[in-house]
Order: structure tokens, then C-alpha cells, then sequence
């Protein structure tokens, strides 16, 4: 049976912490940043948690 290879992608952009839940970067935080308020900015900061069924997909796409 052939190892099972992370999807690099995944790997880059999402984490898993010691309990398990899968953490991502907030979206709309990259780019265009000059029109949006200061408060609309911060609340891009940190990293949101993911649940449901998409979590369960990344774990496995992280091989964990």
C-alpha cells in the first residue's frame, strides 16, 4: 500500500491544534486593504475555526 501524501496546499493555509480543530486564516485580509476601515481590518486578524464536514476533509487532506 502506497503512503498517503498531504495536499501541500492545505498544508500552507490551514492547522490542526492538539484537539483536533482545524484553524484558517479569515478571508478578504490579503489585498485592496487601503478602502477598508480600520475596525473592518482588525477584525480579519487570527484565525477562525472550521467545523462541520469541511474539517473533517482537511484533516484528511493533512493526513491527520
Amino acid at each position: 500500500m502506497p503512503k498517503v501524501k498531504s495536499h501541500s496546499g492545505t498544508k500552507s493555509r490551514m492547522k490542526v491544534t492538539k484537539k483536533g480543530k482545524v484553524l484558517a486564516r479569515k478571508s478578504n485580509s490579503n489585498h485592496f486593504m487601503q478602502k477598508k476601515s480600520s475596525s473592518r481590518k482588525r477584525t480579519f486578524a487570527g484565525y477562525k475555526q472550521i467545523g462541520g464536514k469541511t474539517s473533517k476533509t482537511i484533516k484528511r487532506n493533512l493526513g491527520a
